[in-house]
This record gives structure tokens, C-alpha cells and sequence, in this order.
């Protein structure tokens, strides 16, 4: 609520500095259209790109084109206007039925949009020649517009995308840095966005009908985006940032047609089940990503950790030769996810607040073993054994062919 009223508050102040005149909201309406245009033709896209999306991860903003272009051309009051137009229609547009996405985070996001426009206003007033309007096309005061530019994009992204840190990191407590900039390398995709923002608003003052082929490239843009989301969900798991099952398994076969020994642990949650029958499933997932954190916090950048399926996750070790070496790795293990502090976690009563797993665990090469479904198999045969031995503890895989 604190950014929601901050975002009205600066919004107000800076609303009657600039007057509107009459060129100003024809503009502003040419925006609006190819806005409207830009969100009705990527609104499937976007839907399936926030299925998609990793949980706790921020979220890439295409439609910064238009409210970009609007920061610059526009005069503050309809600048703001376009930030809250273009998020109104994606909301209506995009989830028009069902709204599966929850409304305040539609209007988080605009808040934050509308602080860091406000904050790039103050840049673009102090430092552009014509403040509203395009760029200079005369070289010098040109290029100073390019740099005034450039650097209310960078402010006004900065102070958006630390908001929307620092609101996950709030929320999500046991978030890690790695997972919180999971999707970064698509903020590449956002600045080109931001870049085209600049085009919109030189051609909204030249030659408007050429928007149209900046809402053709946005679509482009949209459907890159959602291959390359695709391909992350592929590899990833969702609620918990590590290797899924296939990309797991894909990866360990990589490691096992090489002559390195290497070794598999498969872990399970003791007692998950009681926890979600207890406290309910958001809670669940939320122990599974501290589990998985912990996991993170413990293995090497060789290591490969995978979530197998519901409370289980495994992790490839290589060159581990020895069995004394891959318990005491175990072990470190199941004692950083034993010590983890869960007691902030809504709905977690003070008798469940520890968590611990049991592993098995199983070295490569070794007689019986020659594929991966051997290794599953050895692993969950000594994983089963350290359940029946009591929980929280780890065995190792016996000698001999894996069982069928």
C-alpha cells in the first residue's frame, strides 16, 4: 500500500506542471490505439508467458514501449495516463475471464511504473532541449537528448525493477539471489523494448502510421519470448528453480557416457504430507523451496540439482570416487536442511518447524549400474531403507545389481 500511495502522491505533483494542449492528446490518443493494438495482439502470448513464468521471479514488461514513449512526448498528466491505460487494458484484455492473476499485483506493478515515470520526468525536464517532445534531429543538441534519454531509461527502470525486488524479497523471505534474478537475461529484451520506446515517440511526432510496424516488431518480440520461455520451462521447475526431471536426467546422461565417476543422491521430505494435510499446500510449497534453496547453498557449480517429482529431489555429484566422500556430502546436506529456520513461514506451528529429509545415495561406476533408471532405481532402494531405518539420515546404495 506504502507504493501504491507514493505512486498517487508523486503522480498528483507532478500532474499540472506541464500544460496539455490540444497536439498533446492527439498524441496520447494514437499511443492508446497502438497500445490497445500491441496488448489484443500478444494478449495469448502473454497469457501463456505468465503460466509460464518462474514463481518469485520478476516479471519483463513489453508494454514499457508505449508508456515510455508517452514519458517523453507527453506531458506529465497523460504520461501517466498511458502507464495506467496500457495496465488496464492488459488486465482487461488478458485476463478477461477467470482472472486468475490476483488484481493487486496488477496494481503493484503499475504503481511501481508510475514512481519510476515520475522520477524520469524530473530527468527528462532538466535535461532534454524540448521537454515534451522527440529528440533534436540536429547532431549536437541530438545527441544530448540521446544521453538524457538513456539515462531517464536506466533511472526509471532502476527504481521500477528495485521495487519489485525488494516486494519479493518481502514476501518471499526464503528467496535466494540466484532465483530472484532467474529470468534476467530477459531485461536484454526489455531494454530493446525501452529502445523502441524512443522510436514510438519520434514517429508518434513524424509520422504516426509507422507505429504500426513497431506493434509488428513487439509482436515478434512477444513470440521470441515465449520460445525462449518455453525452453526454461523445459529445463527448470517451476516452484522451485531447479533442473526438472528431464533436463536432469539429460544432463547426468551427459555425465555418465564420460569416464568420470560420479555419484546420484535422491532425497525425499520426511513426513511432507503430514505438513500438507496440516497446514495446507501453499505452505508445502514453500517448504519445497527452502529445501531446494538449501540444496542450492550446498553443492558446486558442477552439480546438477533436479526436483523428481512432488517433496523428491536428486543432485548428480561428480568425482565423487569414494563412499567416505559422498556421505560426508550427503550429510552436509541433510544438516544445512535440518538447521533451516521455517518458523516464519505462514502457517508453520512451532512442532513442524524443522524439516528434514532422507537420502539415498549411490556411486557410478559400480556392478549393475549402466544408465541413469539404474542409478533412480539404486538410489530410491537405499533411500527406502533410510525411511524404514527412522528418517533424517542417509544410506548409501547396496553392492551389486540394482533392484528391479
Amino acid at each position: 500500500m506504502i507504493v501504491v500511495f507514493g505512486a498517487l502522491a508523486v503522480t498528483a505533483a507532478t500532474a499540472f506542471t506541464v500544460p496539455v494542449r490540444l497536439a498533446d492528446l492527439v498524441r496520447a490518443a494514437v499511443l492508446a490505439a497502438a497500445a490497445a493494438a500491441h496488448i489484443e495482439l500478444t494478449r495469448h502470448a502473454e497469457r501463456q508467458r505468465e503460466y509460464l513464468r518462474i514463481e518469485g521471479a520478476p516479471y519483463v514488461d513489453l508494454k514499457s514501449v508505449w508508456s515510455f514513449a508517452g514519458l517523453i512526448v507527453l506531458p506529465p498528466a497523460l504520461a501517466s495516463l498511458m502507464v495506467i491505460w496500457t495496465y488496464a487494458v492488459a488486465w482487461w484484455r488478458i485476463w478477461p475471464s477467470g482472472r486468475p492473476v490476483p488484481l493487486y499485483r496488477w496494481v503493484f506493478s503499475a504503481a511501481t511504473v508510475l514512481i519510476a515515470t515520475q522520477a524520469a520526468v524530473a530527468v527528462l525536464a532538466a535535461g532534454m532541449h524540448a521537454y515534451p517532445g522527440p529528440p533534436a534531429g540536429v547532431p549536437v543538441p541530438g545527441l544530448l537528448d540521446g544521453v538524457v534519454l538513456v539515462a531517464a531509461g536506466l533511472l526509471r527502470w532502476f527504481i521500477n525493477t528495485a521495487l519489485v525486488y525488494v516486494a519479493l524479497a518481502l514476501s518471499t523471505p526464503d528467496i535466494t539471489v540466484k532465483r530472484l534474478f532467474s529470468n534476467a537475461g530477459e531485461y536484454v529484451l526489455e531494454a530493446g523494448a525501452l529502445s523502441l520506446g524512443v522510436l514510438a515517440a519520434f514517429l508518434v511526432a513524424t509520422a504516426p502510421i509507422l507505429l504500426a510496424a513497431v506493434v509488428v516488431v513487439l509482436v515478434a518480440l512477444h513470440r521470441g519470448l515465449l520460445v525462449w520461455q518455453f525452453q526454461q520451462q523445459s529445463r527448470l521447475d517451476a516452484k522451485t528453480a531447479l533442473a526438472s526431471p528431464r533436463w536432469w536426467t539429460h544432463a547426468t546422461e551427459k555425465v555418465l557416457g564420460t569416464a568420470r565417476p560420479f555419484a546420484v543422491l535422491l532425497l525425499d521430505v520426511d513426513r511432507f504430507k503430514a505438513i500438507n494435510d496440516t497446514h495446507g499446500h501453499p505452505v508445502g510449497d514453500q517448504v519445497l523451496r527452502a529445501v531446494a534453496d538449501a540444496i542450492r547453498g550446498e553443492i558446486r557449480h558442477e552439480d546438477v540439482a533436479g526436483r523428481w517429482g512432488g517433496e523428491e529431489f536428486v543432485i548428480t555429484l561428480p568425482d565423487v570416487a569414494d563412499d567416505r566422500t559422498l556421505l560426508a556430502i550427503a550429510d552436509r546436506i541433510r544438516h544445512r536442511i535440518a538447521g533451516l529456520d521455517l518458523t516464519g513461514l505462514g502457517g508453520l506451528a512451532d512442532g513442524v518447524a524443522q524439516v528434514t529429509v532422507s537420502i539415498g545415495a549411490v556411486r557410478y561406476p559400480a556392478p549393475g549400474l549402466e544408465s541413469v533408471d539404474d542409478l533412480i532405481r539404486a538410489a530410491d532402494a537405499a533411500l527406502y531403507r533410510a525411511k524404514a531405518a527412522g528418517r533424517d539420515q542417509v544410506c548409501l546404495a547396496e553392492p551389486g545389481p540394482a533392484a528391479p
